[in-house]
């Protein structure tokens, strides 16, 4: 009898784990929008003509903040900044930029579902900003 309850038992604890294997993280999208914020980030690093590094600089920052608001929205994969895609070493300064600006647009469709929880609504919206600010930078980048 003793065995049959403890068996009993141990089916009861188990059963929430083994129901929560196969379901995806809470917020995926966010996890897949850090991914592309880090790829963007890292097309700006290394700029194939270095004297034009202010602007990417200021689009990095921009990108970070929308990193650290994710983040702060306990959407933290763990993963250092360095941690994305390899980038396209054959991509001139123009390529870069364009990537960048590809992977800030995706990222940012990413984020843009509705989020459940108000406080991470607000965390979202300030991710979106940032988000926007690094688009904005760019596209003054490439129009110059």
């Amino acid at each position: 009898m003793k065995m049959l309850t403890l068996a009993a038992l141990a089916a009861i604890l188990a059963a929430p784990v083994a129901a929560r294997a196969d379901i995806p993280g809470k917020h995926p999208a966010y996890l897949h929008a850090l991914t592309d914020l880090r790829h963007a980030r890292a097309h700006l690093e290394k700029p194939a003509r270095p004297e034009v590094k202010w602007d990417e600089m200021r689009a990095i920052h921009k990108i970070d903040d929308a990193i650290n608001e994710i983040k702060r929205a306990a959407i933290d994969d763990g993963k250092d900044i360095g941690d994305h895609p390899p980038v396209d070493e054959h991509l001139d300064h123009r390529g870069r930029l364009h990537r960048s600006l590809e992977l800030l647009r995706k990222a940012r469709r990413d984020i843009e579902e509705h989020e459940d929880n108000g406080y991470n609504n607000g965390l979202r919206d300030r991710a979106i900003h940032h988000i926007d600010g690094a688009i904005d930078v760019i596209k003054e980048a490439l129009h110059e």
